[in-house]
């Protein structure tokens, strides 16, 4: 009898995750509605907390699948320029133009990552913060070679400030926001910043004495 509960409780978990999902796609995570996702789902609103705490845990469990799969769009790039002769400084614009075509193709799941806010005393659960980091790392990799002598934390620093050039970019540009891209632009601009961020962005060892 356990057993036919969990198996009950874990497709029912699968149904709310693909209707949160489809609604975040058609309108947007700001619109997502406890509600809506139940009846999507095909079940009464009390037993969408019967298998997740909150809309929020909900709404974390969409984003999961979301990161897992960039991570695995960036990994096949990462894959792609290793194996090839266009490395180095290249991989960088490889992996911002595979963001950016992902953030285009993804974009109301891509925005949801960034929009979705936890109440302030609700720590952010561990695995989300290793997904976040995983997505860091796939910069922090090939930039380490970029920087010798340069400490883990000057790698890790240099790498987030590369992630923030290129994902503002892209979002005032998709967002339609203040000095946002065309999109006829966007994407030799975001190629043309990875070049310089490639290049430049390099910082010294650290001094230890």
């Amino acid at each position: 009898m356990a057993g036919k509960q969990e198996t009950k409780r874990e497709n029912l978990k699968k149904r709310l995750i693909s209707s949160a999902r489809t609604l975040i796609e058609q309108q947007g995570q700001a619109n997502l509605r406890a509600r809506d996702i139940a009846s999507q789902a095909g079940c009464a609103l009390g037993g969408l907390y019967t298998v997740f705490a909150d809309i929020d845990a909900l709404i974390l469990a969409v984003n999961a699948q979301t990161m897992q799969e960039m991570q695995e769009v960036l990994a096949r790039e990462t894959r792609e320029t290793r194996d090839s002769e266009d490395a180095g400084p290249h991989v960088f614009r490889k992996l911002s133009l595979a963001y950016l075509h992902f953030a285009k193709n993804n974009q109301n799941l891509w925005s949801a990552l960034f929009e979705h806010r936890l109440p302030d005393d609700v720590p952010a659960p561990e695995w989300h913060l290793d997904a976040q980091s995983s997505l860091i790392g796939f910069i922090a990799a090939p930039l380490a070679a970029a920087m010798p002598g340069a400490s883990r934390e000057d790698i890790w620093a240099r790498a987030r400030t590369l992630f923030a050039a290129i994902h503002g970019v892209i979002a005032l540009s998709l967002e339609n926001r203040f000095i946002g891209l065309s999109a006829d632009e966007l994407e030799k601009e975001v190629g043309s910043l990875a070049d310089i961020l490639a290049t430049s962005l390099v910082v010294p060892p650290r001094n230890e004495d």
